[in-house]
């Protein structure tokens, strides 16, 4: 038995009172330091509300977003205790005068810099801050500057493009053609400027720890000591006792349903005193406080007696008989099985020229979104209404509201959720994190709630991208046409189901990648260990199948005496061929061009003698397919006579969702990109479950196409947004016409599997030193609608696909996260980036909006692959496991070799 009593915590309230004078936008102020230990980051956002400056890691200093100006100095406010600002000159974004202010928005916008806007205004202070000293930065210089910043979204390659361009307004040299909106009118196609994005790179629009609400309290949450032990006591009489707790919440305070779950409801908001955790994100209580940190103090008193047991960490050796359950309910630890069976793959391997047999590895990894999780919920009380409203930053409102609902045992109409647009998410937010208990909170309390988790805590509460072993056969002909793949996937999924079984299902699914395969036997597994959770992250499976078969037909290539594009030639697939699923690709897709796209810049590389070059070919689903209904639904509701008002269920997560909805309405109203604003909630019934899969765009588009239509004809007829003041036109397109994996097979023109895809090729080039120099990628998007913002967004994905294949690891010892930090987590930053070249293909899907596929996620499924291709090329060292840290490429990001030769 294991007895668990934290330390006192040291930033307790302070015995006397202490006062901080400085001068902060130009105007001294006297602040009160109520509480010990508060930085000057608290002091600006807690007691100033100067909210410019965010909180992405505090005090880690490490992720750059609350950048300040010190005496002109830019400084991570995180890291300096409020008592060291004595008498210093203070500086924000919200200090800065209109003109400046005006030209870094500006700039941001133009330059695509901005996505979801949590880590900009970090940025956008480090460039003014720059700008002042050096007029005329290089390139070079911008990204040396902005180096102890990390974004999650763009790959910094179009910010520094916009610091760049700000540096020349500042100089009156007026624009750049790079940062050239162009036409803006708001049509598909044009560069129309990001929704509310000037504010979002000033810190003006709220995330929702920027929001308070009058008589709000803060609550904090108790952890889980153990990924594996059984709660024999909860005390919490010293953490009551603490000054300023109002209440503390246990798992007998739920009037509902304590478990909750996207699919499978296996996931408890509280674990109760008797059961046993399953992972070190498991929530044992939590506590409301007048202040935040006297939340999180009282928290980290509660005591906690366990019976420690040792955790389940291996998938394999959690499938034995004799292994202990996570979920004893289920009487096994196997969540989820997929198979897939086409022809017969041991026959054809056995006549097979070319045979290659390899297991392969990935590793689990953090999304590192840069805005932490947080939540604000209040009780509503009226004559006619008794519920709860959530602001939440999650993927899917909708799925918020039910689950909120059942936790409170109240039904889901008396839950209200709005989206308020979140700092990234890239799958990690689809799960409830902390909405549940914060809702709990404000029903108990009686007031307003907001919970805010700190980098550690999140690190231990959301879902990371799977750990799969794949083990793979891949047999080609003489000529290096490929007979047949046998693979046999195995997932790690964590503690609760999330969405890993369709992880695993997809990984499987995509399995033998854009290529033709005449046989195919594929059997996946999702299994339950006592690891962190795993669940959807961009790329949702398809990523890491890609690593494992592109490393193989790499092999097979040499094997028959081609090179890599050669084989890839031979096979990729062709207009009417089927899929791994079965699908036959019966609309126009841009595959081919892709690979031709690549092919003289591959070829020169691959046989210059100083260049080393890797090339992978990439599909990936687009909506979640599968048997299951993909729905988007709109309402377009005219306020008055100058706005009309977008609403959808999907979420805005930097991705330009909201941007391009509004160029959707400009092609189906005819009105003016300046009439519309777009936002989320449940207000209207609108469920379109998770913004995953890169489903929104292709939803949503064809949704207010429909309802764009509706109010066209009103228009067209002669009325006015005055005479429709009030009136809601909404718009709904469901695909319900897919097969399950593995069904209808022999169907007359076979299953359809899912409603599109998008596919890509992609070069990776490393120089005589083997330093990754280049990546190439030229991806089939259907249809381009906003060139800034589509440039972006592969931008960041190769950013994403790079870190994936080289420095990324969110390592994991006997069920513990070993990350502290965020520098653990290996995500790249400016200075190590290589040369990314981009260029896009538009071949129309006649099922989507304007032809446009979604391009969220297979940006980078193809990266890794390549990068390891070209890393073969250079040294003949077959790598086989993610990330490839042994690698020149990557000791060379990690700093260990620099262009000059020195450490």
């Amino acid at each position: 038995m294991s007895h668990f009593t934290s330390d006192s915590p040291s930033d307790s309230p302070v015995a006397s009172t202490q006062f901080l004078t400085c001068q902060v936008n130009g105007r001294p102020v006297r602040i009160e330091l109520s509480e010990g230990g508060m930085t000057l980051l608290d002091v600006l956002r807690d007691k100033l509300r100067i909210v410019s400056p965010k909180n992405g890691c505090q005090p880690q200093a490490q992720c750059g977003c609350c950048a300040v100006l010190v005496d002109g100095k830019a400084t991570l406010s995180c890291a300096i205790r409020a008592e060291r600002a004595e008498g210093k000159s203070i500086t924000t974004l919200e200090g800065l005068d209109e003109t400046h202010r005006g030209q870094i928005a500006e700039s941001f916008v133009r330059c695509g810099g901005v996505q979801c806007g949590f880590c900009i205004p970090g940025f956008a202070l480090r460039g003014v801050a720059l700008c002042r000293q050096n007029p005329q930065p290089t390139r070079d210089q911008i990204v040396q500057a902005i180096k102890g910043h990390l974004c999650r979204c763009t790959g910094y390659r179009e910010i520094v493009d916009s610091i760049e361009e700000y540096a020349r307004l500042r100089r009156g040299e007026g624009q750049a053609d790079a940062c050239e909106p162009g036409d803006i009118s708001g049509k598909v196609g044009t560069s129309l400027a990001r929704f509310t994005g000037h504010e979002a790179v000033l810190g003006d629009r709220p995330f929702v720890d920027d929001m308070t609400l009058p008589d709000m309290l803060y609550g904090a949450l108790r952890l889980a000591d153990h990924p594996r032990a059984t709660v024999r006591e909860i005390n919490i009489d010293a953490a009551l006792a603490m000054p300023g707790v109002h209440r503390i919440l246990t798992a007998a305070d739920v009037p509902g349903d304590r478990v909750v779950g996207l699919i499978e409801k296996d996931w408890p908001v509280l674990v109760a005193v008797g059961e046993t955790t399953r992972c070190t994100g498991d929530v044992l209580a939590g506590v409301v406080a007048d202040t935040q940190r006297q939340a999180r103090a009282a928290a980290a008193r509660i005591d906690i007696v366990y019976d420690v047991h040792t955790p389940v960490t291996e998938p394999r050796a959690a499938l034995a008989a004799d292994a202990p359950l996570v979920h004893p309910q289920r009487g096994t630890n196997l969540l989820g099985q997929s198979e897939l069976k086409r022809g017969d793959a041991e026959q054809a391997l056995a006549d097979s020229a070319h045979v290659l047999e390899d297991i392969y590895h990935t590793q689990p990894i953090e999304h590192l979104f840069l805005e932490p999780e947080s939540c604000i919920a209040l009780k509503k009380v009226s004559d006619t209404f008794l519920g709860v409203c959530v602001f939440s930053q999650g993927q899917g409102v909708f799925d918020d509201r039910r689950q909120i609902a059942s936790v409170l045992g109240i039904e889901p109409e008396r839950v209200e959720v709005e989206l308020v647009s979140n700092g990234g998410a890239f799958g990690g937010k689809e799960d409830m994190s902390i909405q549940a208990q914060t809702a709990l909170m404000a029903w108990v309390v009686g007031r307003p709630v907001k919970v805010t988790l700190t980098r550690p805590e999140s690190f231990r509460i959301h879902p990371k991208r799977h750990p799969i072993e794949l083990h793979y056969k891949v047999g080609c002909d003489a000529q290096g046409k490929l007979t047949a793949v046998w693979a046999r996937i195995l997932g790690d999924k964590g503690a609760y189901a999330s969405v890993g079984a369709k992880v695993l299902e997809r990984a499987g699914g995509h399995a033998t990648g854009p290529y033709r395969v005449p046989n195919i036997d594929m059997k996946s597994l999702a299994v339950y260990t006592n690891n962190p959770p795993c669940g959807a992250m961009r790329g949702f499976g398809a990523n890491q199948a890609a690593f494992a078969m592109e490393g193989l037909l790499d092999r097979l290539a040499e094997k028959v005496g081609i090179d890599g594009w050669d084989i890839r030639d031979r096979n990729i697939l062709e207009p009417g061929e089927p899929f791994a699923t079965g699908q036959r690709l019966d609309k126009p897709f841009g595959l081919r061009k892709t690979l031709e796209a690549v092919k003289a810049r591959y070829k020169a590389a691959h046989n210059s003698g100083n260049q080393y070059a890797g090339i992978a070919c990439g599909i990936k689903n687009v909506g979640i397919g599968n048997g299951m209904p993909d729905a988007g639904r709109v309402a377009l509701t005219v306020e008055d006579k100058q706005t009309v008002h977008i609403r959808t269920g999907f979420t805005e997560m930097g991705q330009g969702l909201f941007t391009v909805c509004i160029q959707f309405a400009v092609e189906a109203t005819g009105l003016p990109p300046e009439r519309f604003h777009v936002s989320t909630d449940t207000s209207e019934p609108l469920d379109c479950g998770q913004t995953t899969a890169s489903r929104a765009t292709v939803l949503a588009g064809n949704a207010i196409a429909i309802a764009g239509q509706a109010l066209k004809a009103e228009l067209d007829a002669g009325r006015t947004l005055a005479d429709l003041r009030g009136q809601t036109f909404r718009g709904e397109w469901v695909c319900d016409y897919t097969s399950k994996l593995g069904a209808d097979l022999d169907k007359p023109g076979g299953p359809k599997t899912h409603l599109t895809y998008g596919f890509a090729t992609q070069v990776a080039l490393l120089d005589d030193e083997g330093r990754l120099e280049r990546m190439i990628a030229v991806h089939d998007v259907g249809r381009v609608i906003n060139p800034v913002q589509l440039a972006g967004q592969m931008y960041g994905s190769l950013h994403m696909g790079i870190g994936y294949a080289l420095t990324e690891n969110f390592a994991i010892e006997a069920g513990v996260i070993q990350a502290k930090k965020m520098n653990d987590c290996g995500v790249l930053r400016a200075h190590q980036m290589p040369e990314m070249d981009i260029e896009f293909i538009e071949e129309a899907d006649p099922e989507c909006p304007f032809g446009a596929r979604g391009v969220g996620e297979i940006g980078l499924v193809p990266t890794a692959p390549a990068i390891a291709g070209a890393l073969y090329q250079f040294d003949h060292v077959v790598r086989t496991r993610l990330p490839m840290t042994d690698s020149p490429a990557a000791r060379a990001m990690k700093g260990a070799r620099r262009k000059d030769g020195s450490e």
